[in-house]
């Protein structure tokens, strides 16, 4: 029996499915097709009350409610049926969150947990993994995108046989919003991950790119941008016992990369620093870790969704025995975080990959080879999976920070910043307001250049290079002006958030355009004899207003520029003018 799936076809016979012993009634909607077919929104929400209903262990449970209106839906699994995280860590227990199709035609983390959870609860499968460690799974995340369910969701991948979109009803990227929190579902999940604060967090996905033989590449941060300690955990315990049990299942793994030369691995491997606007960006500014899982679109489904389910076993497995150490880990990192030793040091905002700094690796690609195209003029890579290789590829994983920034005890927000004291409030940032109007003294970032990307981006017109000086000034700030204090485990999400040089920085995405327009104007014939007063009485100015001229060729030819630059140098411009309204406090007030 044949499948048709897109440009693929799927033959049955060939498909390895070990799961297929349960009886009907427990057999999930994966199961029952033969492997290839994911459920929908309603037959998924189904079978989880099913399995609600048949354990005390397992709770199901609303987060909030999509654009169009869908529940948005999460289960705990804990083995005293307790569903507060402040009562499952009195008991000394650890919490996994799993997350599924954040980008939903990518299902196989879904499918792959629906199998697990009914494992356990039926069968009764692994239940000593679960001693310590309680688990928050996102069965759906993009619900709405779920939904737009068809055979043509995503034209690069192999099944299953229908899916759901990339993106949300509004048409966004969630896995682009975990620091701007655009998307109403994002507002959501942070609420409810402020609520549980999870000690690992996974993010299943399936990946595009070159063809090559790993079913599962994983992304997890070990730079510089997750905590010191954390990281020498992920890479001296987390990763060697995940390779090790990965490789016993037969299914090895590799480093998420891509290429030097897009689909052509000969040319080298990338691997760099994930941003918080990604998940596992975000749970390492969190001082968590964060496991992405890419399965990789050309394999079939079922190997997809079994190589899913035994990551994430293996995760739990290990997470059972580390429990009290990875705790610890955690509890530290956020000390750090909150402390005046950490302010000290100038905190990194965004990296790149060091291109003189490569290792030679062991990578198990297939054969290929590049022609011409006489369609498109372009490369045309055509690669033979049924000759598999060993390459020895040079793996460029090693970032410098190109970007840092000194942080202050505190920021300040004016009052009539809502939208953006809201955003903090999501993640889960405190802050303070003040109880009446009152004068610091802070230091002030003023822009002196600011240019757009030139199309949209996520919905937003994204400042594409900037640059701008700082002042101190004393400012007064008015009742309920926000004060951020640093000294919080949060203070790296805040730096992002609020440091123009933040990476995904709220200026960056466009929330601060505003302050960018000038709103009041100056006419010609009010500037002309004004500006020639002031080159006569204003000292030093008839010589800058000539050296610019002379180095600068657009505003020399710029009649309306040169007399706006006049008005500039008024006590009538506007003073708030491509002044950034979030202040910081750099010392004791």
């Amino acid at each position: 029996m044949k499948y048709c799936t897109g440009i693929f076809t799927i033959t049955l016979l060939s498909l390895w499915l070990p799961v297929f012993s349960q009886t009907t009634e427990w057999q999930t909607f994966y199961e029952k097709s033969g492997g290839i077919a994911t459920p929908g929104y309603d037959e998924t929400i189904d079978f989880i009350e099913r399995l609600d209903q048949q354990s005390e262990k397992l709770k199901m449970g609303s987060f909030g409610k999509s654009p169009q209106l869908r529940d948005l839906v999460y289960m705990v699994y804990d083995i005293d049926g307790l569903t507060d995280p402040v009562e499952i860590r009195k008991k000394g227990r650890i919490i996994l969150m799993v997350e599924a199709c954040i980008h939903a035609g990518e299902s196989e983390g879904k499918d792959a947990m629906l199998l697990m959870l009914r494992d356990l609860i039926i069968n009764k499968q692994n239940e000593s993994f679960f001693d310590n460690v309680s688990v928050l799974f996102i069965p759906i995340f993009n619900v709405d995108g779920h939904e737009r369910f068809g055979k043509y969701g995503r034209i690069n991948q192999n099944g299953p046989v229908e899916m759901g979109w990339r993106t949300t009803a509004q048409n966004l990227n969630l896995n682009r919003d975990f620091l701007k929190a655009d998307a109403p579902e994002m507002k959501a999940w942070l609420q409810l991950y402020n609520k549980w604060l999870p000690d690992f967090f996974i993010d299943t996905h399936t990946t595009d790119g070159a063809d090559y033989q790993y079913v599962i590449t994983y992304g997890l941060e070990t730079g510089e941008n997750m905590d010191a300690n954390i990281n020498s955990w992920q890479t001296t315990v987390y990763l060697p016992f995940i390779n090790q049990m990965m490789e016993k299942k037969n299914i090895p793994i590799f480093p998420y990369v891509y290429f030097r030369n897009w689909h052509d691995p000969r040319s080298g491997l990338l691997s760099g620093v994930a941003g918080p606007m990604f998940s596992q960006g975000y749970t390492a500014t969190r001082n968590r870790p964060g496991l992405l899982v890419e399965t990789h679109m050309l394999k079939p489904y079922n190997q997809r969704v079994e190589a899913t389910k035994e990551i994430i076993l293996a995760t739990i497995q290990l997470l059972n025995k580390e429990y009290h150490n990875l705790s610890t880990l955690i509890t530290r990192a956020d000390e750090y975080s909150s402390s005046n030793e950490f302010r000290t040091k100038p905190f990194p905002t965004k990296f790149t990959i060091d291109m003189s700094d490569s290792v030679l690796v062991s990578f198990k690609g297939f054969e290929y080879e590049v022609k011409k195209s006489d369609l498109s003029g372009g490369d045309w890579f055509i690669y033979d999976n049924k000759k598999p290789v060993d390459m020895l590829l040079p793996m460029f994983d090693h970032c410098k920070p190109t970007t840092f920034v000194n942080l202050p005890e505190a920021y300040i927000i004016p009052v009539e910043w809502q939208d953006v004291i809201e955003r903090l409030e999501y993640h889960g940032i405190k802050m303070k307001p003040l109880d009446e109007s009152k004068t610091f003294e802070v230091e002030t970032y003023v822009f002196t250049s600011a240019t757009w990307e030139t199309n949209p981006y996520e919905g937003r017109f994204k400042l594409s290079d900037k640059k701008f000086e700082t002042k101190i000034t004393k400012t007064l700030f008015l009742k309920g002006s926000m004060i951020v204090p640093m000294n919080q485990p949060l203070a790296k999400v805040i730096a992002h958030l609020l440091e123009p040089d933040g990476n995904g920085s709220l200026v960056e995405w466009g929330l601060f355009n505003q302050i960018f327009e000038q709103k009041e104007y100056a006419e010609s014939y009010v500037m002309e004899p004004l500006a020639r007063k002031m080159l006569d009485s204003i000292p030093g100015l008839r010589a800058e207003f000539e050296s610019k001229i002379k180095n600068d060729s657009t505003f020399a030819n710029d009649s309306y520029g040169q007399l706006n630059w006049f008005y500039s140098k008024t006590p009538w411009w506007d003073n708030k003018y491509m002044v950034y309204p979030i202040c910081r406090i750099v010392g004791k007030q």
